[in-house]
């Protein structure tokens, strides 16, 4: 094999390595019917939540508010695509978030499609499609 061959097949290789990576960058989430209609969860049917005091773009769950509601965190990396976004925390850690607003999990919920977190305390809604 000449170098010149070798050189494009191992700059085709890398590209298409990048762009599998790319793919994947997405958040793994599906849309499921429930109890309480369609909502999203992440790929193992976990479903995803949106806190009233958040902003968009800013997580304000922290210390026991994210033990409780831990985020549905994204590595560094990721790219996003609408409605999906990342917001950095203040700790430095990513989460995905959906029209702009954070998303988490609720501790309480410890099956797929449970949704034992909408309306706690007045402030927490499962995430819509």
């Amino acid at each position: 094999m000449s170098l010149r061959l070798f050189i494009r097949l191992a700059t085709g290789a890398a590209a298409l390595a990048l762009s599998a990576g790319a793919a994947f960058a997405a958040p793994d989430v599906q849309t499921l019917e429930t109890d309480i209609g369609e909502v999203i969860a992440d790929s193992e049917g976990m479903v995803l939540y949106t806190f009233r005091n958040d902003e968009e773009g800013v997580s304000n769950c922290y210390d026991q508010c994210a033990e409780n509601w831990p985020p549905f965190f994204a590595e560094e990396g990721d790219e996003a695509e609408e409605p999906y976004s990342i917001v950095e925390r203040t700790d430095g850690t990513l989460m995905w978030a959906k029209d702009g607003m954070p998303l988490y999990y609720w501790i309480n919920d410890t099956e797929p499609g449970m949704t034992s977190g909408d309306g706690v305390g007045g402030n927490w809604d499962v995430a819509r499609p």
